[in-house]
């Protein structure tokens, strides 16, 4: 009853850091389509794209997309999601997929930790599958039977993003101040991309990679543990100290 989180990235745009140098090359090249096409295969994408993005030309990072498969999360967690507005989204309808059997739910490490809590919550689980059925058998739509169903509830998704909204949903949801779901869905979705675009999700995550963290008072005063983390390929040497 309680599924894994599970991220796949279904699609994305064929080379999608020679599409990004491509379009980048564009904007700054006399060239006409053959010939710009033949000047980026001869390009160093890591240096050129580093130095374009240093700039802040970001709008480049639009031209290459990337679709997931999501399942495993909770409605609380797809809230947050679709808050990010530029991207497209599908997700499994409450209206027309009925639960025929005790529905997939999430339960917080908070309440999963403690035996008590969690019998409870999952006692409280089965008190709404139970009336939810019985809407459903005296003939209630299940768009309307659906209102009992709680945010627990788990649902999939299909996303998806530009690389530029991407590197925007890593910074805010990588973070550690973001709830533990989203963070770690976040993570997961990053892992994905850094498969097929190293290069244009080199330095994505929250924004302590690069920099102070802009949190201020609300800090959550680990910022070394975070820059370790993402960093990985680094030694604790090269890693440098936050004051």
């Amino acid at each position: 009853m309680v599924p894994c989180m599970r991220v796949v990235l279904l699609r994305y745009t064929s080379e999608p850091e020679e599409a990004v140098v491509a379009a980048a090359r564009m904007c700054y090249s006399s060239e006409d389509l053959n010939g710009l096409l033949c000047s980026v295969e001869g390009i160093d994408h890591r240096k050129f794209l580093e130095k374009i993005l240093s700039l802040g030309h970001f709008s480049i990072l639009e031209h290459a997309s990337f679709t997931f498969g999501i399942e495993g999360i909770s409605r609380a967690a797809s809230h947050q999601l679709v808050r990010h507005r530029l991207a497209s989204y599908a997700q499994k309808s409450q209206r027309y997929v009925k639960e025929n059997r005790l529905f997939d739910y999430i339960i917080p490490p908070s309440i999963a930790g403690q035996p008590s809590l969690r019998q409870a919550f999952e006692r409280l689980m089965g008190e709404v599958f139970q009336l939810y059925s019985r809407y459903l058998s005296e003939g209630i739509p299940a768009e309307d039977a659906r209102y009992v169903l709680p945010n627990a509830s788990e649902t999939k998704m299909i996303v998806t993003m530009n690389a530029r909204e991407l590197h925007h949903f890593f910074r805010l949801r990588c973070c550690y101040r973001a709830q533990w779901e989203i963070r770690q869905l976040a993570g997961l979705m990053l892992g994905e991309v850094k498969k097929v675009a190293p290069i244009l999700f080199h330095k994505a995550g929250p924004p302590c990679l690069s920099q102070s963290c802009p949190e201020g008072k609300m800090s959550c005063g680990r910022q070394n543990e975070v820059r370790k983390q993402f960093r990985d390929e680094e030694s604790e040497e090269d890693v440098p100290e936050i004051r």
